[in-house]
């Protein structure tokens, strides 16, 4: 369950700038599909390229384990639903991680044409080839349950931690109640990823697809710590598994005055996914969706993540006049890959290395400008120059990472650098509770490890409650209670 609350800021009054005035045309050009997908023939080609190798780097590189090699011969042999099953077996979010997954710094850095032609097999195109063919048809399902097991397991969050976790345990026998504090599934895929990335509503597609196995009962709306807690849950269910993600977002370690256009990246970019639907939009020729959504002339974005070039880039696809990303080391420090860089370059980002924020300049109670002081490392250690200079700002973006909120699941686990402390199999500090996901300490904060950290829970959940020296006792009178207090 992520922990932020259900409603969306207010992002649009906060900026106080009126929406830019394109045409519906030009919104619908500049919020298309960012990486077209393959054509059958241009798969068929790509899939040749395959040396498939059979101690190959690229499955080593895939946190999820999909057996890339496998998948790619299916293609070559135009089965695209064995395809679509081998990559749906290690990464059931396999459709989304293709559109999202920072591939070029994983499976396809690791991809051996890369020492023969410098240019890898496009395995994440192939892979959306695959499950995008399985998505638009069906057909019988791919996965069917086990036998019950008379067990139920509480779910708390559904993002893609959280969503893995719950079909895994569906496909087990296992009853799942899966919760999440939002109006719609999907956590970060759903609400965290900018709109040109995921078109044509494929997170919910992909959330169908999912829930379609059945033995999994979804209850958006309810918050833990509002709702239920987790004592609740532990006493009512057999175990239970958060996925809760980060509810809170860095400040910016300087005086933040009150004052419209000064706004978290994350909640930009929400509002942007719940805009509505732009097709919609086009076929009544009214400005709804995207074309409501406000940002401000000069746009700054502070952080060097893809959620800063997300913010960036869709600032300048609204009509900003001018976005520039803030980063206070250079190039090779920044979390966005490269590729990410160049994507925000080309799209008339302006990226200011080695600045960092000294102070937020409000006049009449709105942003007008950001002062910024000059960096550089001396001694392997950060420090200021005593260089300042000034950027125009009517909006102000915050992307410089989030964190946990430690009272999301309240008292009694354990943490370590501000996360929840797990093992290898996502157990935590306490009997009978696992986690997963950017709430568990030590992850890399992706959709696809996300992914990966609920299987690997779904499993060592599995391997628990069927132990013959399991004992849970989650009464059948407490269950019932659970169940009917968020029925």
């Amino acid at each position: 369950m992520n922990t932020t609350p259900s409603a969306l800021p207010p992002t649009r009054a906060a900026c106080g700038a009126p929406a830019p005035r394109l045409n519906l045309a030009q919104y619908a050009a500049n919020f298309s599909d960012s990486h077209p997908p393959l054509t059958p023939a241009q798969a068929a080609i790509e899939a040749e390229r395959c040396y498939y190798c059979f101690d190959a780097p690229c499955i080593t590189a895939c946190p999820t384990g999909i057996d890339i090699p496998s998948f790619i011969g299916r293609i070559a042999q135009n089965n695209l639903r064995g395809a679509a099953r081998a990559i749906l077996e290690a990464n059931p979010l396999g459709g989304l991680c293709a559109r999202v997954c920072p591939t070029e710094v994983l499976c396809e850095q690791a991809c051996v044409r890369n020492t023969h032609e410098d240019k890898p097999v496009e395995i994440g195109a192939l892979q959306r080839h695959a499950t995008d063919a399985l998505m638009a048809h069906p057909g019988a399902p791919l996965f069917t349950r086990a036998a019950p097991t008379g067990k139920r397991v509480a779910v708390v969050g559904a993002g893609p931690a959280g969503l893995a976790c719950a079909h895994g345990l569906a496909r087990l026998g296992h009853e799942v109640v899966l919760f999440d504090s939002r109006p719609k599934a999907g956590g970060l895929n759903e609400y965290g990823i900018a709109a040109y990335k995921v078109v044509d509503n494929f997170a919910q597609r992909e959330v169908d697809w999912l829930l379609s196995i059945g033995g999994i009962d979804l209850r958006l709306g309810c918050e833990l710590g509002r709702d239920t807690t987790l004592a609740e849950l532990r006493g009512g269910f057999d175990a239970v598994f958060l996925g809760l993600g980060l509810g809170g977002v860095n400040a910016l370690g300087v005086d933040e005055p009150e004052a419209s256009g000064l706004a978290a990246a994350v909640d930009f970019i929400a509002e942007l996914r719940q805009a509505g639907d732009l097709q919609s939009d086009l076929q009544s020729g009214l400005k709804g969706g995207l074309a409501s959504v406000s940002v401000g002339r000069h746009v700054v974005v502070i952080g060097g993540g893809m959620t800063a070039v997300d913010a960036a880039v869709q600032s300048k696809l609204l009509g900003a006049e001018s976005a520039t990303i803030v980063y206070r080391r250079g190039p090779a420090g920044m979390s966005a890959s490269q590729v990410e860089q160049d994507w925000a370059l080309t799209h008339g980002v302006v990226i200011r290395h080695w600045a960092a924020p000294k102070a937020v300049v409000a006049e009449g109670g709105a942003v007008t400008a950001l002062v910024l002081a000059c960096t550089a490392l001396e001694d392997g250690r950060l420090v200021e120059t005593g260089e300042t200079f000034t950027l125009p700002a009517d909006m102000l973006l915050r992307a410089i990472g989030q964190t946990y909120l430690p009272n999301a699941a309240g008292p009694g686990l354990r943490l370590k650098g501000g996360r929840i402390e797990c093992d290898a199999e996502g157990r935590t500090s306490l009997q009978r509770v696992w986690a997963g996901g950017d709430c568990r300490h030590g992850g890399r904060d992706l959709s696809v490890e996300a992914v990966e950290h609920g299987k690997v829970a779904a499993r060592s959940i599995h391997a628990e409650l069927t132990s013959t020296n399991t004992s849970t006792g989650a009464g059948a009178s407490t269950t019932a209670s659970i169940g009917a207090q968020h029925g």
